[in-house]
């Protein structure tokens, strides 16, 4: 077995290590969930098909968002950030594997964790309480697909945030401005697909649409055929520029650091 599969084990096993607390944050995950829902049932009361979803449609979606919290990560950095920081980041480079690799590896095994434990309780509370759109067995399938390819994309996003810490002395307004613009374009506050005009044209392009948008979509069943192959390809394209961004950045940063003495 090689490097990165045993990265991605231990990365598991980190995050699966407390139970109890991801139970906690999954809990508080299905509580704001609730308060999301019933302002969709609202608004979808006086709108009732926005954007093309009905209820049942929102409020799925809306629950979707609260179990994909977790794995995509729409709210948190990386270790790395602090590992830049403080200069442990060298160690990191003297591995005999890429940085953005071991990374990668690390973060899949943390995503996968973080669905074990924290993505039921939203989805299993939605479905009894609320109309709830189950998914056909062939979306399930498409949908892990997406939410793979979602976890990559988020990872890929956080990689090139927390390499900006070669350049900056402080990244607290990096990391603010990248939660805003992932909070409002991934869909975590509301569907993608009420934005409206130009507006949702332009978001529904971006790479943050791929982290929640798009997988939401698969689930709910709103792809297919062509429609499908064309959703999972962007986010497919979007993952592959964002490493190749990411392998571009990590040897500018790599330089830098040889160069300072590092």
């Amino acid at each position: 077995m090689g490097v990165l599969p045993w990265v991605w084990w231990y990365g598991f096993r980190r995050h699966t290590a407390y139970p109890l607390g991801s139970l906690t944050e999954s809990l508080t995950n299905t509580v704001f969930g609730f308060m999301r829902a019933y302002v969709l049932l609202a608004l979808w009361a006086v709108r009732p098909s926005l954007g093309g979803y009905d209820a049942a449609d929102a409020v799925t979606f809306c629950f979707i968002t609260q179990a994909l919290i977790g794995p995509v990560q729409i709210f948190g950095g990386m270790d790395l950030t602090e590992r830049i920081r403080n200069g442990d980041v060298a160690i990191d480079l003297y591995r005999p594997v890429g940085l953005q690799g071991w990374w990668l590896a690390d973060d899949l095994g943390r995503a996968a964790g973080s669905l074990l434990l924290r993505a039921g309780p939203p989805l299993l509370a939605g479905a009894l309480v609320f109309p709830f759109r189950a998914p056909a067995p062939a979306n399930l399938a498409a949908f892990a697909v997406a939410l793979v390819l979602a976890v990559t994309v988020g990872f890929g996003l956080r990689y090139l945030v927390a390499l900006g810490m070669f350049w900056l002395h402080d990244d607290r307004g990096l990391q603010a401005v990248t939660l805003v613009m992932s909070l409002f374009f991934s869909g975590m506050i509301l569907p993608l697909v009420v934005f409206p005009g130009r507006l949702g044209d332009i978001a529904q392009a971006l790479p943050w649409a791929a982290q929640i948008q798009v997988p939401a979509d698969v689930f709910l069943g709103r792809h297919t055929g062509a429609g499908l192959l064309g959703a999972l390809a962007f986010q497919a394209a979007w993952a592959l520029a964002l490493l190749g961004a990411g392998a571009l950045l990590t040897r500018a940063a790599r330089r830098k650091l040889v160069v300072h003495g590092g």
